[in-house]
């Protein structure tokens, strides 16, 4: 009687194991027949953006881009991006001293330049000019900073 107990708990465990083993290889063979989603380069800059904001931009004009009232302009819904478009790629650029007027409230305060590459101003822009609301059509391009000097 005993070795039937050993016997049935050994078959047991073998075929769970093959059922566990057929399960993960539907698994695999679904994964490995997904395609990868291709993103349009309006989709990769808006993206790529994201990622430099998070990282450069959100201890100042905050994760949701309201900015910090009377210190950091908001981002989102901002005027000055939508009317001051070079304006706002210099800022980015070269970083930003002095007043500016956005949404009828003046800020007077000190942006660091950033240390970014052309293609990431470029790249940041385009995520907050598409953010919270936010919508510009027209995406910055490399060359279109390139043109902007200090």
């Amino acid at each position: 009687m005993k070795s039937f107990s050993i016997l049935l708990s050994l078959f047991f465990l073998l075929g769970f194991s093959a059922c566990k083993d057929q399960k993960s290889n539907t698994k695999k063979d679904t994964y490995e027949a997904t395609k990868p989603v291709k993103l349009s380069p309006r989709q990769l800059s808006i993206a790529k953006g994201k990622g430099l904001y998070k990282k450069h931009c959100t201890v100042c004009h905050q994760p949701h881009g309201k900015g910090v009232a009377n210190i950091y302009p908001p981002l989102r819904g901002s005027n000055w991006l939508t009317e001051k478009r070079t304006e706002s790629i210099h800022a980015v650029k070269y970083g930003l001293q002095g007043k500016i007027e956005v949404n009828g409230n003046t800020y007077d305060n000190i942006m660091l330049p950033l240390g970014l590459k052309d293609e990431e101003v470029a790249n940041v822009l385009n995520y907050v000019m598409n953010a919270w609301g936010n919508q510009e059509d027209k995406l910055v391009t490399v060359e279109e900073v390139t043109e902007v000097k200090e």
